[in-house]
């Protein structure tokens, strides 16, 4: 049994709970939004957020109805953002469906998003969720001002490791925090836990990133990720940060200038990914994820041994070992 469907086997009644909140919130009266929105719904990929909201919930105390609620509020800013993401990079296919923007163009993309935020924003300001709207509010935040940071360096290409990894982890790394956040606030845990579980899951956002990032090096493209598709979106990763530092001015200017005004040339493209597996950009790139996923782990040694404990653990070190 694969990690995966071994968690949702453990979650089974909370991920139920969950699905039939988010179900309510994937409604609409008006007849276009409610079948864009049905249409997302049938894409729901692995319940990877919910899954570590109501783990960490279990880890920090005692699930509650506010669980549900968070882990719904997680999944629809999450859903708010891919659908506007697939706007802002003109993609035409998400999980192998056409995205909302490819089917009913940009302006109905941008207000299903909109809908799918306030949504979430309702959901929680009914229940007086207020600590949890707190922190989701500042994941929106975060995930803005990386977008936004990624797309100014991604014009000068000039990102150092150290504003790599600012970026991540506001655009990636905050979700997965708030989501272990969240857990733990929606269980009764205090100020220091609820903290303390943010920090945990930001680690684990961060490594969950980096393995992202070194799929787009891999020779295999068995990983369901097209291979070279941070180059030819001209982002900075890891790799290749690492390699360009460890070249000549010359040198650098070269893999640059590929990044820059070849990056739509396969052969070029190709030519770059085996320079950045020669350069050991890749095994940089893993040591730095393992180092992340170590400290994430470490910040669960004062928890209590349980199976959910346990479970936590297993889909932290899913998220630096899966295949895609």
């Amino acid at each position: 049994m694969s990690v995966i469907k071994e968690i949702q086997q453990l979650l089974a009644s909370d991920l139920k709970q969950f699905e039939a909140v988010f179900k309510v919130a994937m409604n609409s009266k008006v007849p276009l939004l409610d079948l864009i929105l049905q249409y997302i719904h049938r894409q729901k990929g692995k319940q990877m957020r919910p899954m570590f909201v109501f783990l960490s919930a279990y880890v920090a105390g005692t699930p509650s109805e506010s669980t549900a609620r968070a882990a719904s509020l997680i999944e629809l800013l999450h859903t708010a953002t891919l659908v506007h993401d697939d706007v802002v990079d003109e993609a035409e296919k998400r999980r192998g469906f056409f995205s909302i923007n490819a089917l009913w163009k940009n302006k109905i993309a941008v207000l299903a998003g909109d809908f799918l935020l306030s949504k979430g924003l309702s959901l929680a300001l009914a229940a007086k969720d207020y600590q949890v709207l707190e922190i989701v509010s500042e994941a929106t935040r975060e995930m803005a001002e990386g977008e936004l940071l990624q797309i100014e360096k991604a014009r000068r290409l000039d990102i150092q490791e150290e504003i790599y990894f600012e970026i991540i982890r506001k655009k990636t790394a905050t979700l997965i925090a708030s989501c272990c956040a969240v857990g733990a606030a929606s269980a009764g845990a205090n100020e220091t836990l609820v903290e303390k579980m943010y920090q945990f899951g930001e680690n684990v956002g961060i490594a969950f990133q980096l393995k992202d990032d070194i799929f787009d090096f891999q020779k295999s493209n068995s990983i369901g990720k097209p291979l070279g598709i941070d180059i030819k979106e001209q982002k900075m990763t890891l790799p290749l940060i690492y390699m360009l530092n460890q070249m000549s001015f010359i040198e650098r200017q070269k893999a640059i200038r590929i990044v820059r005004k070849h990056h739509n040339k396969p052969e070029q493209v190709s030519l770059l990914i085996d320079q950045v597996n020669a350069s050991g950009g890749i095994v940089y790139a893993e040591q730095q994820m393992f180092a992340y996923r170590d400290k994430a782990i470490a910040l669960l040694d004062d928890f209590k041994e349980n199976e959910h404990k346990l479970a936590l653990i297993k889909l932290v070190n899913y998220s630096c070992s899966r295949t895609k």
